[in-house]
């Protein structure tokens, strides 16, 4: 039976793209919570960081079960059940006392959400609602559309914290969070038109791991996981440790949102004309410069916000070429599951990034080691996407019935 007609292409995207931005867009905003929440409950930074670090973890984990989930029975049940889990877990946030219950709330549940309602799973619908010449373009459209929600509910966080406590903004934003259910009416597919071999997920999954260009990419996404999460948990409690104020913070956040929108696009669209692996390469190798370069010169606003602009453009860009390759190695029917599984590897270095960050402030009272740290890992990233094989596999085209 035929999709509904509005089911377009172009629909799928737009609807997918407001979910990013919804979805994410509030993940993002998890660092502003840092500073008022540790004041007020009397928490170490460390404690906070472990809730967040623990999300990351959960994310990543439970990201390749949402993904064969989404391929099996469809992304738009998953969206679902995973945003009901989003919101109840920032629900709890609210009223969290005790680390254990932050972990609980912020970790476990909002992790377990994000697993339902991120990258992987709508990516894989995306990806076969377009053919492989528009496909890493319109991965990229969409990863825009989660850079925008970065850009859009940062400052609506930060305003709901300053006019009614962090508390109130938390259960507005997880009011905010159910409009994604909704939405994912547009992802509902007919699947088997996607279908072009009659491959297991427990047959994709050993093609993957014995392919050494997919090891490597997961590799590097590990890297793009702690990097990413370094800057959002801590980067506007550093900013405070450095005598400036809590807007700057959330400004540097916002133009990180804000040139990612533009820098998703770009890094798609170089992903889609140019190899994939130098793109990539390319992508981590400029990070560590934009990261080097900022502990380098001396801190003030501007030099902040223009660390922003430039990390910004550089942030989301390894989410559409690295889905992109997988698509293009592996092809589409399990390109939820093996995003997925690659996003572990992401968010495990997502974890490490938060919780390393906040044991080696608290026990060395710096930020120091940590920036070196991710300078270090972005040269390795660098160097490991370049061996990658890039070439499609071919399999026989399934029998007539």
């Amino acid at each position: 039976m035929p999709s509904p007609h509005w089911r377009t292409p172009v629909v799928v995207l737009i609807c997918s793209g407001i979910i990013l931005t919804l979805s994410l867009g509030t993940r993002h905003s998890f660092g502003l919570y840092l500073q008022p929440m540790t004041l007020d409950l009397g928490w170490s930074r460390e404690t906070f960081a472990i809730g967040l670090a623990l999300q990351n973890l959960v994310y990543g984990i439970a990201t390749p079960f949402a993904g064969m989930v989404a391929d099996k029975y469809g992304a738009a049940r998953a969206l679902v059940a995973g945003t009901i889990l989003y919101a109840l877990g920032m629900v709890m946030m609210a009223h969290a006392s005790t680390g254990w219950e932050f972990s609980l709330s912020a970790g476990l549940l909002v992790g377990a959400g994000l697993s339902c309602s991120g990258f992987a799973i709508v990516f894989g619908v995306v990806g076969r609602a377009f053919p492989p010449q528009k496909r890493t373009v319109a991965l990229g459209i969409c990863s825009a559309a989660g850079s925008f929600g970065q850009f859009l509910m940062l400052p609506y966080g930060q305003t709901m914290i300053n006019a009614l406590g962090w508390q109130n903004a938390l259960l507005i934003c997880a009011a905010t969070v159910m409009l994604i259910v909704p939405l994912s009416a547009a992802l509902v597919e007919t699947r088997k038109a996607a279908e072009t071999n009659r491959q297991s997920i427990p047959e994709a999954l050993r093609e993957a791991f014995g392919h050494s260009g997919y090891v490597l990419l997961c590799s590097g996404y590990f890297v793009c996981g702690f990097q990413l999460m370094f800057i959002s948990v801590h980067f506007p409690a550093y900013l405070i440790d450095q005598r400036m104020t809590p807007e700057t913070g959330m400004m540097a956040l916002a133009l990180i949102g804000l040139f990612n929108i533009f820098g998703s696009y770009v890094w798609g669209w170089l992903g889609q004309h140019y190899t994939k692996k130098y793109v990539l390469s390319t992508l981590y190798f400029t990070r560590a410069i934009v990261f080097a370069a900022f502990i380098a010169l001396p801190l003030s606003p501007m030099s902040v916000y223009v660390f922003s602009a430039a990390i910004g453009f550089l942030w989301l860009g390894t989410v559409p070429v690295t889905s992109g390759l997988i698509a293009h190695i592996f092809g589409v029917k399990y390109l939820a599951t093996l995003s997925g599984i690659a996003f572990l590897f992401h968010q495990v270095g997502s974890f490490l990034g938060v919780w390393i960050a906040g044991y080696l402030f608290d026990a060395t009272g710096s930020y120091q080691v940590t920036w070196l740290l991710t300078i270090a890992l972005g040269v390795l990233a660098a160097l490991i996407n370049l061996p990658i094989n890039e070439r499609q596999i071919v399999r026989p085209a399934p029998a007539a019935a």
